[in-house]
Protein backbone atom coordinates (compact mmCIF):
# COMPACT_ATOMS: atom_id res chain seq x y z
CA UNK A 1 0.00 0.00 0.00
CA UNK A 2 1.95 3.24 1.18
CA UNK A 3 5.69 3.02 0.31
CA UNK A 4 6.44 3.25 4.57
CA UNK A 5 4.18 -0.78 4.81
CA UNK A 6 5.65 -3.98 4.64
CA UNK A 7 4.85 -5.67 1.10
CA UNK A 8 3.81 -9.29 1.79
CA UNK A 9 6.50 -12.66 1.24
CA UNK A 10 4.04 -13.05 -1.77
CA UNK A 11 4.87 -9.61 -3.64
CA UNK A 12 6.27 -10.29 -7.57
CA UNK A 13 7.52 -6.58 -8.58
CA UNK A 14 5.97 -5.21 -12.06
CA UNK A 15 8.87 -2.88 -14.15
CA UNK A 16 10.90 -3.07 -10.94
CA UNK A 17 13.68 -1.15 -12.87
CA UNK A 18 12.26 1.33 -14.65
CA UNK A 19 12.49 4.64 -13.65
CA UNK A 20 9.83 6.64 -12.27
CA UNK A 21 7.50 7.75 -9.03
CA UNK A 22 5.50 4.90 -8.86
CA UNK A 23 5.94 1.14 -8.26
CA UNK A 24 3.78 -1.81 -9.22
CA UNK A 25 3.40 -5.43 -8.30
CA UNK A 26 0.91 -8.24 -7.49
CA UNK A 27 0.55 -8.59 -4.41
CA UNK A 28 -2.30 -9.11 -1.28
CA UNK A 29 -4.71 -7.11 0.34
CA UNK A 30 -7.00 -8.34 3.52
CA UNK A 31 -5.73 -11.65 1.99
CA UNK A 32 -6.37 -11.41 -1.52
CA UNK A 33 -4.28 -11.04 -4.49
CA UNK A 34 -4.21 -7.62 -6.30
CA UNK A 35 -2.53 -6.15 -8.82
CA UNK A 36 -1.20 -2.66 -7.04
CA UNK A 37 -0.04 0.56 -8.17
CA UNK A 38 1.34 2.77 -5.64
CA UNK A 39 3.26 6.18 -5.65
CA UNK A 40 6.70 5.73 -3.77
CA UNK A 41 8.61 8.35 -4.67
CA UNK A 42 8.49 12.23 -3.55
CA UNK A 43 10.30 13.76 -6.60
CA UNK A 44 9.18 16.14 -8.11
CA UNK A 45 6.31 16.38 -5.53
CA UNK A 46 5.18 12.33 -7.13
CA UNK A 47 4.94 14.30 -10.73
CA UNK A 48 4.13 11.17 -13.40
CA UNK A 49 6.73 10.42 -15.77
CA UNK A 50 5.94 8.86 -18.97
CA UNK A 51 7.29 5.90 -17.82
CA UNK A 52 5.25 5.96 -14.49
CA UNK A 53 2.15 6.28 -16.74
CA UNK A 54 3.38 3.18 -18.88
CA UNK A 55 3.49 1.68 -15.55
CA UNK A 56 0.21 2.42 -14.48
CA UNK A 57 -1.16 0.73 -17.89
CA UNK A 58 0.80 -2.21 -17.34
CA UNK A 59 -0.38 -2.81 -14.35
CA UNK A 60 -3.98 -2.55 -15.29
CA UNK A 61 -3.23 -4.24 -18.52
CA UNK A 62 -1.86 -7.09 -16.31
CA UNK A 63 -4.71 -6.78 -13.93
CA UNK A 64 -7.34 -7.60 -16.70
CA UNK A 65 -5.08 -10.60 -17.85
CA UNK A 66 -5.09 -11.83 -15.16
CA UNK A 67 -9.11 -11.17 -14.25
CA UNK A 68 -7.53 -9.70 -10.55
CA UNK A 69 -8.91 -6.44 -8.59
CA UNK A 70 -6.45 -3.55 -9.52
CA UNK A 71 -5.33 -1.02 -6.74
CA UNK A 72 -4.22 2.67 -7.43
CA UNK A 73 -2.90 4.46 -4.73
CA UNK A 74 -1.44 8.01 -5.56
CA UNK A 75 -0.28 11.18 -4.23
CA UNK A 76 0.96 13.33 -7.36
CA UNK A 77 1.77 16.96 -8.32
CA UNK A 78 0.21 15.91 -12.02
CA UNK A 79 2.25 15.35 -15.55
CA UNK A 80 6.01 15.92 -15.14
CA UNK A 81 6.45 19.45 -16.70
CA UNK A 82 9.73 18.58 -17.71
CA UNK A 83 8.99 15.94 -19.98
CA UNK A 84 6.30 17.91 -21.70
CA UNK A 85 3.54 15.86 -24.31
CA UNK A 86 5.59 12.53 -23.35
CA UNK A 87 4.07 12.74 -19.40
CA UNK A 88 0.35 14.03 -20.78
CA UNK A 89 0.46 10.43 -23.21
CA UNK A 90 1.84 8.80 -20.61
CA UNK A 91 -1.28 9.54 -18.30
CA UNK A 92 -3.20 9.28 -21.20
CA UNK A 93 -2.49 5.21 -21.95
CA UNK A 94 -2.76 4.98 -18.07
CA UNK A 95 -6.55 6.61 -18.43
CA UNK A 96 -6.93 4.27 -21.36
CA UNK A 97 -6.04 0.63 -19.31
CA UNK A 98 -7.89 2.17 -16.37
CA UNK A 99 -11.17 2.66 -18.64
CA UNK A 100 -10.20 -0.89 -20.29
CA UNK A 101 -10.73 -2.50 -16.76
CA UNK A 102 -13.87 -0.97 -15.69
CA UNK A 103 -16.68 -3.52 -15.42
CA UNK A 104 -14.44 -6.54 -15.63
CA UNK A 105 -12.15 -6.38 -12.41
CA UNK A 106 -12.59 -3.96 -9.51
CA UNK A 107 -10.75 -0.82 -9.54
CA UNK A 108 -9.67 0.65 -5.96
CA UNK A 109 -7.98 3.99 -5.69
CA UNK A 110 -6.49 5.71 -2.66
CA UNK A 111 -5.49 9.64 -2.29
CA UNK A 112 -2.14 9.49 0.16
CA UNK A 113 -1.52 13.75 -0.59
CA UNK A 114 -2.09 15.64 -3.58
CA UNK A 115 -3.53 14.59 -7.13
CA UNK A 116 -3.41 17.49 -9.08
CA UNK A 117 -4.48 18.22 -13.01
CA UNK A 118 -4.63 15.65 -15.21
CA UNK A 119 -3.81 12.18 -13.69
CA UNK A 120 -6.66 13.25 -10.70
CA UNK A 121 -8.82 12.05 -13.55
CA UNK A 122 -7.99 8.41 -12.92
CA UNK A 123 -9.61 8.97 -9.64
CA UNK A 124 -13.08 9.27 -11.54
CA UNK A 125 -12.66 6.00 -13.30
CA UNK A 126 -12.17 3.87 -9.93
CA UNK A 127 -14.90 2.24 -8.59
CA UNK A 128 -14.59 2.98 -5.05
CA UNK A 129 -12.03 6.21 -3.89
CA UNK A 130 -10.77 6.27 -0.80
CA UNK A 131 -8.88 9.77 0.38
CA UNK A 132 -7.08 10.66 3.25
CA UNK A 133 -7.96 13.50 5.04
CA UNK A 134 -4.81 15.80 4.28
CA UNK A 135 -5.22 14.68 0.70
CA UNK A 136 -6.33 16.90 -1.98
CA UNK A 137 -7.76 16.53 -5.44
CA UNK A 138 -8.45 18.86 -8.30
CA UNK A 139 -8.11 19.96 -12.48
CA UNK A 140 -7.31 23.23 -11.73
CA UNK A 141 -5.45 25.01 -8.92
CA UNK A 142 -5.93 28.03 -7.26
CA UNK A 143 -4.01 30.21 -9.19
CA UNK A 144 -5.99 29.23 -12.37
CA UNK A 145 -9.30 29.90 -10.23
CA UNK A 146 -7.99 33.11 -9.65
CA UNK A 147 -6.96 34.55 -12.86
CA UNK A 148 -10.05 32.95 -14.10
CA UNK A 149 -12.86 33.99 -12.13
CA UNK A 150 -11.15 36.52 -9.19
CA UNK A 151 -11.99 34.50 -6.41
CA UNK A 152 -9.15 33.26 -4.35
CA UNK A 153 -9.22 29.94 -2.96
CA UNK A 154 -7.50 27.74 -0.54
CA UNK A 155 -6.08 24.21 -1.56
CA UNK A 156 -8.12 22.52 0.69
CA UNK A 157 -11.40 24.53 -0.01
CA UNK A 158 -11.14 24.22 -3.90
CA UNK A 159 -10.24 19.99 -3.72
CA UNK A 160 -9.77 19.17 -0.36
CA UNK A 161 -11.07 15.06 1.00
CA UNK A 162 -14.32 17.29 2.63
CA UNK A 163 -15.30 18.92 -0.38
CA UNK A 164 -14.85 15.65 -2.04
CA UNK A 165 -16.67 13.88 0.86
CA UNK A 166 -19.75 15.81 0.33
CA UNK A 167 -20.17 18.09 -2.71
CA UNK A 168 -18.46 16.00 -5.64
CA UNK A 169 -18.95 12.50 -4.72
CA UNK A 170 -15.37 11.27 -5.48
CA UNK A 171 -14.69 10.48 -2.25
CA UNK A 172 -16.20 6.89 -1.31
CA UNK A 173 -14.54 6.44 1.95
CA UNK A 174 -12.47 8.39 4.03
CA UNK A 175 -9.14 7.51 6.10
CA UNK A 176 -8.17 9.66 9.38
CA UNK A 177 -4.62 8.60 8.74
CA UNK A 178 -2.70 7.09 5.52
CA UNK A 179 -2.58 3.44 7.86
CA UNK A 180 -6.10 3.36 7.55
CA UNK A 181 -6.58 3.04 3.87
CA UNK A 182 -5.44 -0.31 3.64
CA UNK A 183 -8.10 -1.29 6.06
CA UNK A 184 -10.78 0.22 4.13
CA UNK A 185 -9.82 -1.05 0.89
CA UNK A 186 -9.73 -4.48 1.92
CA UNK A 187 -13.46 -4.07 3.24
CA UNK A 188 -14.51 -2.70 -0.06
CA UNK A 189 -12.83 -5.73 -1.57
CA UNK A 190 -13.96 -8.61 0.89
CA UNK A 191 -17.49 -7.65 -0.60
CA UNK A 192 -16.35 -7.85 -4.09
CA UNK A 193 -15.57 -10.81 -6.64
CA UNK A 194 -11.86 -11.08 -8.42
CA UNK A 195 -13.60 -10.39 -11.63
CA UNK A 196 -16.88 -9.83 -13.56
CA UNK A 197 -17.49 -13.28 -14.40
CA UNK A 198 -17.02 -14.69 -11.02
CA UNK A 199 -20.17 -14.84 -8.34
CA UNK A 200 -20.08 -12.21 -4.93
CA UNK A 201 -18.37 -13.75 -2.51
CA UNK A 202 -20.10 -16.02 0.73
CA UNK A 203 -18.66 -14.05 3.97
CA UNK A 204 -19.19 -16.02 6.99
CA UNK A 205 -21.77 -15.49 9.27
CA UNK A 206 -23.42 -17.33 12.07
CA UNK A 207 -26.62 -15.00 11.90
CA UNK A 208 -29.63 -16.94 10.80
CA UNK A 209 -31.12 -16.39 7.66
CA UNK A 210 -34.73 -16.32 9.52
CA UNK A 211 -34.04 -14.39 12.45
CA UNK A 212 -36.93 -12.19 13.21
CA UNK A 213 -36.43 -8.25 13.31
CA UNK A 214 -39.40 -7.02 15.22
CA UNK A 215 -37.09 -3.99 16.07
CA UNK A 216 -38.62 -3.19 12.60
CA UNK A 217 -42.41 -2.98 13.36
CA UNK A 218 -41.68 0.57 16.01
CA UNK A 219 -38.79 2.08 13.86
CA UNK A 220 -40.95 3.69 11.48
CA UNK A 221 -42.69 6.91 13.18
CA UNK A 222 -46.91 6.71 12.90
CA UNK A 223 -46.77 10.26 11.83
CA UNK A 224 -46.24 10.34 8.02
CA UNK A 225 -43.73 13.51 8.18
CA UNK A 226 -41.81 11.92 10.73
CA UNK A 227 -38.23 10.88 10.24
CA UNK A 228 -35.95 7.70 11.01
CA UNK A 229 -32.84 6.52 10.11
CA UNK A 230 -33.11 3.86 7.36
CA UNK A 231 -29.71 2.97 7.89
CA UNK A 232 -30.86 1.15 11.19
CA UNK A 233 -33.38 -1.22 8.74
CA UNK A 234 -30.61 -2.23 6.93
CA UNK A 235 -28.06 -2.79 9.56
CA UNK A 236 -31.34 -5.11 11.08
CA UNK A 237 -31.27 -6.99 7.91
CA UNK A 238 -27.63 -7.54 7.32
CA UNK A 239 -25.94 -10.01 8.89
CA UNK A 240 -24.06 -9.32 12.11
CA UNK A 241 -25.51 -5.82 11.71
CA UNK A 242 -22.61 -4.71 9.80
CA UNK A 243 -22.72 -2.29 6.44
CA UNK A 244 -20.09 -0.59 4.74
CA UNK A 245 -21.56 2.73 3.79
CA UNK A 246 -20.08 3.72 0.68
CA UNK A 247 -20.03 7.90 -0.36
CA UNK A 248 -22.28 8.93 2.92
CA UNK A 249 -21.51 12.35 2.63
CA UNK A 250 -22.42 12.87 -0.45
CA UNK A 251 -26.03 13.37 -1.12
CA UNK A 252 -27.41 11.72 2.25
CA UNK A 253 -30.94 11.65 1.16
CA UNK A 254 -29.98 8.29 -0.43
CA UNK A 255 -27.77 5.53 1.56
CA UNK A 256 -25.89 3.18 -0.73
CA UNK A 257 -24.33 0.32 1.09
CA UNK A 258 -22.39 -3.13 0.97
CA UNK A 259 -23.97 -5.89 3.49
CA UNK A 260 -24.11 -9.42 3.35
CA UNK A 261 -27.61 -10.89 4.08
CA UNK A 262 -27.19 -15.01 4.75
CA UNK A 263 -23.36 -14.96 4.04
CA UNK A 264 -24.50 -13.09 0.43
CA UNK A 265 -22.76 -9.94 -0.37
CA UNK A 266 -24.96 -7.62 -1.79
CA UNK A 267 -25.83 -3.87 -2.46
CA UNK A 268 -28.55 -1.57 -0.89
CA UNK A 269 -29.98 1.42 -1.98
CA UNK A 270 -31.81 3.51 0.71
CA UNK A 271 -34.17 6.54 0.63
CA UNK A 272 -32.52 8.47 4.09
CA UNK A 273 -35.62 10.03 5.56
CA UNK A 274 -33.37 11.86 7.98
CA UNK A 275 -32.08 14.17 4.72
CA UNK A 276 -34.70 16.31 2.55
CA UNK A 277 -37.24 13.67 3.41
CA UNK A 278 -36.01 11.02 1.25
CA UNK A 279 -36.47 13.36 -1.97
CA UNK A 280 -34.61 12.41 -4.88
CA UNK A 281 -32.36 15.27 -6.83
CA UNK A 282 -29.15 15.50 -8.88
CA UNK A 283 -26.57 14.37 -6.73
CA UNK A 284 -29.21 11.64 -5.57
CA UNK A 285 -29.92 10.25 -8.40
CA UNK A 286 -26.02 9.96 -9.84
CA UNK A 287 -24.92 8.21 -6.73
CA UNK A 288 -27.74 5.67 -6.76
CA UNK A 289 -26.93 4.87 -10.36
CA UNK A 290 -23.16 4.56 -10.04
CA UNK A 291 -24.01 2.76 -7.05
CA UNK A 292 -26.26 0.20 -9.26
CA UNK A 293 -24.29 -0.27 -12.05
CA UNK A 294 -21.09 -0.80 -9.83
CA UNK A 295 -23.39 -3.72 -8.15
CA UNK A 296 -24.62 -5.26 -11.50
CA UNK A 297 -20.82 -5.46 -13.06
CA UNK A 298 -19.54 -7.35 -10.36
CA UNK A 299 -23.03 -9.63 -9.66
CA UNK A 300 -23.43 -8.22 -6.20
CA UNK A 301 -27.57 -8.76 -5.95
CA UNK A 302 -29.66 -5.42 -4.99
CA UNK A 303 -31.95 -4.74 -2.42
CA UNK A 304 -33.68 -1.29 -2.82
CA UNK A 305 -35.27 0.05 0.48
CA UNK A 306 -38.15 2.38 -0.66
CA UNK A 307 -39.22 5.64 1.47
CA UNK A 308 -39.53 8.40 -1.06
CA UNK A 309 -41.79 11.57 -1.46
CA UNK A 310 -41.17 12.56 -4.86
CA UNK A 311 -38.40 14.25 -6.83
CA UNK A 312 -37.06 17.50 -5.53
CA UNK A 313 -38.86 20.56 -6.68
CA UNK A 314 -37.03 23.64 -7.98
CA UNK A 315 -36.39 25.83 -10.59
CA UNK A 316 -32.31 25.40 -10.55
CA UNK A 317 -32.81 21.27 -10.68
CA UNK A 318 -34.99 21.92 -13.15
CA UNK A 319 -32.46 23.97 -15.24
CA UNK A 320 -29.48 21.78 -14.12
CA UNK A 321 -31.37 18.84 -15.94
CA UNK A 322 -33.28 16.43 -13.58
CA UNK A 323 -35.18 15.11 -15.82
CA UNK A 324 -31.78 13.59 -17.43
CA UNK A 325 -29.99 12.77 -14.35
CA UNK A 326 -33.10 11.28 -13.02
CA UNK A 327 -33.43 9.00 -16.04
CA UNK A 328 -29.61 7.95 -15.25
CA UNK A 329 -31.21 6.18 -12.25
CA UNK A 330 -33.98 4.39 -13.50
CA UNK A 331 -31.97 3.22 -16.84
CA UNK A 332 -29.48 1.86 -13.94
CA UNK A 333 -31.80 -0.52 -12.81
CA UNK A 334 -33.37 -0.86 -16.10
CA UNK A 335 -30.19 -2.42 -17.46
CA UNK A 336 -29.28 -4.57 -14.28
CA UNK A 337 -29.30 -7.96 -14.40
CA UNK A 338 -28.18 -9.50 -10.62
CA UNK A 339 -30.98 -10.42 -8.82
CA UNK A 340 -32.92 -7.36 -7.46
CA UNK A 341 -35.36 -6.92 -3.98
CA UNK A 342 -37.24 -4.33 -3.45
CA UNK A 343 -38.56 -3.60 -0.47
CA UNK A 344 -41.52 -0.32 0.06
CA UNK A 345 -41.25 0.96 3.71
CA UNK A 346 -43.26 4.02 3.78
CA UNK A 347 -43.75 6.64 1.28
CA UNK A 348 -43.34 5.29 -2.74
CA UNK A 349 -45.04 8.24 -4.41
CA UNK A 350 -44.90 9.16 -8.85
CA UNK A 351 -41.86 8.90 -11.18
CA UNK A 352 -39.45 8.32 -7.54
CA UNK A 353 -41.34 5.56 -6.78
CA UNK A 354 -40.77 3.68 -10.43
CA UNK A 355 -36.96 4.97 -10.49
CA UNK A 356 -36.44 3.16 -7.19
CA UNK A 357 -36.48 -0.34 -8.90
CA UNK A 358 -40.22 -0.57 -8.92
CA UNK A 359 -41.80 -3.88 -10.66
CA UNK A 360 -42.60 -1.49 -13.56
CA UNK A 361 -38.47 -0.88 -13.96
CA UNK A 362 -38.11 -4.66 -13.91
CA UNK A 363 -37.37 -6.40 -10.16
CA UNK A 364 -37.82 -9.65 -9.18
CA UNK A 365 -39.50 -9.47 -5.91
CA UNK A 366 -41.21 -6.79 -4.60
CA UNK A 367 -42.13 -6.43 -0.89
CA UNK A 368 -43.98 -3.83 1.20
CA UNK A 369 -44.36 -3.51 4.92
CA UNK A 370 -48.05 -2.19 6.08
CA UNK A 371 -46.78 1.17 6.14
CA UNK A 372 -46.39 1.12 2.71
CA UNK A 373 -47.70 4.15 0.72
CA UNK A 374 -47.63 3.51 -2.65
CA UNK A 375 -49.47 6.09 -4.77
CA UNK A 376 -49.16 8.60 -7.81
CA UNK A 377 -48.73 11.66 -5.04
CA UNK A 378 -49.66 11.94 -1.47
CA UNK A 379 -53.48 12.98 -0.33
CA UNK A 380 -52.85 16.67 -0.04
CA UNK A 381 -51.56 17.34 -3.97
CA UNK A 382 -54.15 14.57 -4.71
CA UNK A 383 -57.08 16.39 -3.18
CA UNK A 384 -55.59 19.79 -4.22
CA UNK A 385 -55.89 18.58 -8.30
CA UNK A 386 -58.95 16.41 -7.66
CA UNK A 387 -61.25 18.85 -5.31
CA UNK A 388 -59.64 22.19 -5.55
CA UNK A 389 -62.44 24.40 -3.93
CA UNK A 390 -62.40 22.18 -0.59
CA UNK A 391 -61.23 23.43 1.88
CA UNK A 392 -61.19 23.18 5.79
CA UNK A 393 -63.16 20.09 7.33
CA UNK A 394 -64.09 19.48 4.01
CA UNK A 395 -60.75 18.82 2.60
CA UNK A 396 -59.40 17.63 5.39
CA UNK A 397 -62.49 15.01 5.16
CA UNK A 398 -61.30 14.16 1.49
CA UNK A 399 -57.45 13.84 2.14
CA UNK A 400 -58.42 10.92 4.94
CA UNK A 401 -60.64 9.04 2.56
CA UNK A 402 -57.95 9.18 -0.23
CA UNK A 403 -55.60 7.97 2.00
CA UNK A 404 -57.53 4.89 3.32
CA UNK A 405 -58.34 4.41 -0.55
CA UNK A 406 -55.21 4.47 -2.46
CA UNK A 407 -52.51 5.07 0.29
CA UNK A 408 -51.77 1.71 1.24
CA UNK A 409 -50.08 -1.60 -0.30
CA UNK A 410 -53.05 -3.23 -1.25
CA UNK A 411 -54.02 -1.46 -4.29
CA UNK A 412 -50.44 -2.28 -5.51
CA UNK A 413 -50.60 -5.70 -3.82
CA UNK A 414 -54.35 -6.63 -5.85
CA UNK A 415 -53.05 -5.46 -8.95
CA UNK A 416 -49.55 -7.88 -8.84
CA UNK A 417 -47.15 -4.81 -8.50
CA UNK A 418 -46.65 -6.20 -5.03
CA UNK A 419 -45.82 -9.64 -4.52
CA UNK A 420 -46.31 -10.12 -0.79
CA UNK A 421 -47.55 -7.46 2.18
CA UNK A 422 -44.93 -8.21 5.52
CA UNK A 423 -44.67 -8.15 8.61
CA UNK A 424 -42.01 -5.64 9.19
CA UNK A 425 -40.18 -8.45 12.02
CA UNK A 426 -40.14 -11.55 9.16
CA UNK A 427 -38.22 -8.60 6.57
CA UNK A 428 -35.07 -10.19 7.26
CA UNK A 429 -36.51 -13.69 6.35
CA UNK A 430 -38.02 -12.99 3.23
CA UNK A 431 -35.31 -10.90 2.00
CA UNK A 432 -32.93 -13.68 2.53
CA UNK A 433 -35.15 -16.33 0.74
CA UNK A 434 -35.55 -13.74 -2.00
CA UNK A 435 -31.78 -14.08 -2.74
CA UNK A 436 -31.62 -17.39 -1.93
CA UNK A 437 -34.56 -18.39 -5.08
CA UNK A 438 -32.81 -15.82 -7.15
CA UNK A 439 -29.42 -17.14 -7.10
CA UNK A 440 -29.32 -18.82 -9.96
CA UNK A 441 -31.14 -16.44 -11.83
CA UNK A 442 -29.62 -15.41 -15.28
CA UNK A 443 -30.18 -13.09 -17.73
CA UNK A 444 -29.35 -13.17 -21.92
CA UNK A 445 -27.74 -10.43 -23.14
CA UNK A 446 -28.27 -9.26 -26.71
CA UNK A 447 -24.93 -8.14 -28.27
CA UNK A 448 -24.68 -4.21 -28.62
CA UNK A 449 -21.60 -2.24 -29.06
CA UNK A 450 -22.20 -0.25 -25.69
CA UNK A 451 -25.87 1.79 -24.41
CA UNK A 452 -26.06 5.24 -25.32
CA UNK A 453 -27.84 5.54 -21.73
CA UNK A 454 -28.28 9.10 -20.10
CA UNK A 455 -24.69 11.10 -18.67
Amino acid sequence: MPASSAAPASTVAVRARVPGTVRAAVTELGGRPVVQVASVSGHHRGALTRADGDTIAQAAHLALAKRLPLVVVLCSSGAEVTEGIDSLHGWGAAARALSACSGSVPVLAAVTGPALSGPALLLGLADVTVMTTRAFAFLSGPDAVEGFTGVRVGLRALGGTVVHATASGLCALVAAQEAQVPDLLASVLSYLPDHADAPGPRLASDDPAERPTPELRELVPVSATSSYDVRAVIASLADDGELLELRPGWAPQLVTALVSIAGTSCGVVANQPRALAGTLDIPASQKGARFVRFCDAFNLPLLTLVDTPGFLPGKDLEWRGMIRHGAELAFAYAEATVPRVCVVLRKAYGGAYIVMDSRGIGNDVCLAWPSAEIAVMGAGGAVQILERGSAGAERQALEERYAARFLTPWEAAARGFVDDVIDPATTRAAVSRALSMLATRREHLVGRKHDAGPM
